[in-house]
């Protein structure tokens, strides 16, 4: 039997690769894919290479509803409408891991009792609080930015605010009950060739946004980019400490907690006034 050639092995990655990021909207959003012929459950766990560009997706959409908002509305509500629309795509899937992991590590005292708070349908007082601040602040910071740096803000923050999400599953092992876990091949850890290519997508982000809108590139100074680099570190290092020793390692909803916590983290850089400092 002849052996594929580079060009058939190429398409057929690319094939593969395709495949997988269908699998990642599925997922993380309610977006419609095509039907699958064939499914493989290991695919939901490389599909996670691929959350960043879902990201990029999302954010996108996002942006491109609050362009259309600004047109007729104040800023304030083209934030809430689109953040709306955010979590109509994504069927609140993040936001729901913030509230389940802030009732789970703010009323279990120990491991086992904030895993059984945690997937409790319920939502507590923790959880209501913490998602409700987490709601105001991100529609706040949208609308104290300018309209070109808020749809900057959007693209950027949802592409690399899952980049930091997923970098969790390199840095730590599962820390749930694997046998009650929502996706038990996300249960894994992502390897470094998956590392790389999901920061890809953030560099394919940041590249677009250059490309075509760099006059809206040029109102975001290198003081507002750097805090929002260290900003969105800070919070994915925080987040890896508490479920490390909270938990032991990452959950599905710590995952969510994290993405919606650098998020935040990465408004805020961009939001913030640095007076002359560029």
């Amino acid at each position: 039997m002849m052996r594929p050639t580079l060009g058939q092995r190429l398409l057929a990655q690319l094939t593969h690769e395709s495949r997988l990021l269908l699998v990642a909207i599925q997922f993380l959003t309610r977006l419609p894919v095509p039907a699958f012929k064939e499914y493989q459950p290991d695919w939901l766990h490389q599909s996670s290479r691929h959350f960043p560009a879902v990201g990029l997706l999302v954010g996108l959409i996002c942006a491109s509803a609050f362009w259309l908002s600004s047109l007729i509305f104040p800023p304030l509500v083209a934030a809430v409408i689109s953040t709306a629309l955010g979590i109509k795509m994504t069927g609140a899937f993040h936001e729901d891991g913030l509230a389940d992991t802030c009732d789970g590590l703010g009323g279990g005292l120990t491991r086992e009792r904030a895993l059984t708070i945690m997937k409790d349908s319920r939502l507590g007082a923790f959880g209501t609080l913490g998602l409700m601040m987490a709601i105001l602040l991100k529609v706040s910071l949208l609308a104290s930015m300018s309209l070109p740096v808020a749809l900057i803000a959007l693209v950027i923050g949802h592409c690399a605010s899952r980049l930091c999400c997923i970098s969790l599953l390199a840095l730590l092992p599962y820390g749930g009950e694997l046998e009650h876990a929502k996706a038990k091949p996300m249960a894994q850890q992502l390897t470094l060739q998956q590392g790389v290519l999901s920061a890809g997508w953030l560099v394919f982000a940041c590249w677009f946004v250059s490309i075509f809108w760099p006059q809206a590139m040029a109102q975001i100074s290198g003081g507002q980019w750097l805090l929002a680099l260290v900003l969105a570190l800070l919070a994915t290092l925080y987040m890896r400490r508490l479920l490390t020793r909270r938990l032991g390692g990452y959950t599905g909803d710590g995952l969510g907690a994290t993405q919606q916590l650098s998020e935040l983290a990465i408004y805020l850089g961009l939001a913030a006034t640095w007076g002359d400092i560029s």
